[in-house]
């Protein structure tokens, strides 16, 4: 079966165990070409056989001296094939091909003026003499290879980047990658179009295009079950597999009862009235609040309502006649983190339990070569509504997670209340999208207050919102204080069993940016 990088020019991004990895593979695509992470050990005769248009070397947090660091085939530097080094990638360049990296012991982190030397430099066109650059670094090349000509220097490293654009390479020590490199985008933009050649031919409509293709080859005339929750990834699976192959999809839609405000029936009435997708809608509420009746701790209800889930859709999918296909949302980020052998195994990209016993289907993936942000951008193409497309990172457990303590339909109720108001306010000041997630939480005690001249003990709610990247790390959203009261009183006037509001401003770390 074809694949992306059968059909679309593609960028290799040789990965050294960088924490910047998946953002250079991201900041390729932003310049509207493909790209995949491979290992830092792929061989020269498999780069020959898959025939990428370019190389970019990974940043790394190893030294070059070190023991068992990690050092790529270095054939593939001699193979003409256009490459570009960043941070560790410059190093391992200037290694292979007789340069000289000192031990001096003095290393540059944060931001650094960035100086072009040479005003030839092919790279470097159009970045101005002087600029501010990231580096984060301990070793740096002292001595080019042969060949090389120094282009950029910093007032710590003297060789900040380097090029011999007679064998086509080309290398930063500074990360052009990262939004702090004023002309980065600028840079990665140069070497892909002006120097690989390589057209930007990456875009929304033929990412849905092969997509489809790549569906209707793999399933032919076979019917294929679609696990749908509502949310983005499962949204999207299930517009792209509908256009491909119509009528052979059925999509089983689990309502635990733990999804926020009127996010089940926008579900039903997206997929079912909009895209007229066969639907079945299980309503689950009852049996999980009877599985949860005084669950606590929230590991466990993880385990219970995750667990359950699958039970209850393969009860529905194995009800329906002719099906072999079984529809995910797997995403690139969990393929590499299931594979990347130079970085901590995080997660299986088969998100599935196992199949219970007797129960089998052949698994088809249909977004795992796109990051989050594709995803979203391909939802919009395909028309998706905004309110799924832009919907928030949300827990699988739902709101059972976001009730600390046990969970009860009371509770629910309150929370699910609590939440639209908090969502509703900052939704409508946050016009830009700033505030990476939002939320509300319900902590599991109450406290006094006075409503009314009578005495209360009611529960308090919590609000949490973040700004954020990329959810690794998180910082506590600097909201207005009008907005913040405008959400404390709604909350106490309008939802019932409420009469204290607080606002989180923990970051993360220490915090996480979920309540469990």
């Amino acid at each position: 079966m074809a694949d992306f990088h059968d059909q679309q020019p593609t960028v290799f991004v040789l990965d050294f165990g960088a924490q910047y990895a998946q953002l250079i593979a991201r900041r390729v695509r932003e310049a509207r070409v493909y790209s995949e992470i491979v290992p830092y050990s792929i061989s020269a005769e498999e780069v020959a056989r898959r025939k990428p248009a370019a190389i970019i070397l990974s940043g790394g947090p190893a030294s070059v001296y070190a023991e068992g660091a990690p050092h790529m085939d270095p054939a593939v530097l001699t193979m003409g094939i256009t490459i570009l080094g960043f941070c560790y990638g410059i190093q391992e360049m200037a290694l292979h091909l007789g340069g000289e990296i000192p031990k001096t012991g003095i290393g540059e982190y944060g931001f650094a003026e960035l100086e072009v030397t040479n005003a030839e430099s092919v790279l470097l066109e159009g970045v101005p003499t002087t600029s501010r650059c990231w580096m984060s670094h301990r070793d740096s090349v002292g001595t080019p290879p042969p060949g090389f000509s120094v282009t950029a220097r910093t007032a710590t490293t003297a060789v900040a980047a380097m090029e011999d654009p007679s064998r086509s390479l080309y290398a930063t020590q500074f990360h052009p990658e990262v939004a702090h490199t004023e002309f980065g985008q600028h840079i990665i933009r140069t070497f892909l179009h002006d120097i690989a050649k390589i057209p930007p031919v990456w875009t929304m409509v033929n990412i849905i295009d092969e997509t489809v293709a790549r569906v209707r080859e793999q399933v032919g005339g076979d019917r294929v079950n679609c696990e749908l929750s509502g949310g983005v990834d499962s949204s999207l699976v299930a517009a792209l597999l509908h256009r491909a192959i119509g009528d052979q999809l059925t999509c089983v839609f689990v309502d635990h009862g733990m999804l926020r405000l009127d996010e089940a029936e926008q579900v039903v009435t997206t997929f079912r009235d909009q895209f007229h997708i066969d639907l079945i809608h299980v309503d689950a509420e009852e049996r999980y609040l009877g599985l949860l009746a005084g669950v606590s701790d929230p590991e466990l209800k993880r385990r219970i309502i995750g667990e359950e889930f699958w039970q209850v859709f393969f009860e529905e999918a194995t009800k329906l006649e002719g099906v072999k296909w079984l529809a995910q949302g797997t995403l690139y980020p969990d393929v590499i983190e299931s594979g990347n052998k130079t970085a901590a195994k995080i997660k299986s990209h088969h998100n599935l339990i196992p199949f219970p016993e007797g129960v089998h289907f052949d698994l088809i993936e249909p977004l795992k070569a796109l990051f989050k942000d594709e995803v979203r951008a391909v939802g919009s193409e395909l028309g998706l509504p905004e309110e799924i497309v832009q919907r928030q990172p949300f827990p699988g457990p739902g709101l059972a997670v976001r009730i600390i303590g046990d969970v009860d339909r009371e509770k629910l109720g309150i929370l699910r209340h609590a939440d639209a108001i908090v969502r509703d306010e900052i939704g409508r000041w946050d016009t830009d999208r700033e505030v990476w997630q939002y939320f509300a939480v319900l902590p599991d005690i109450r406290s006094v207050g006075v409503m009314g001249d009578e005495r209360t003990y009611a529960r308090p709610i919590i609000i949490r919102a973040v700004s954020s990247a990329d959810a690794m790390t998180a910082d506590w959203a600097r909201l207005p204080h009008e907005l913040l009261a405008t959400m404390s009183n709604r909350i106490i006037n309008e939802v019932e069993g409420v009469n204290r509001v607080a606002y989180d401003i923990t970051s993360k770390p220490p915090g996480t940016i979920e309540w469990e």
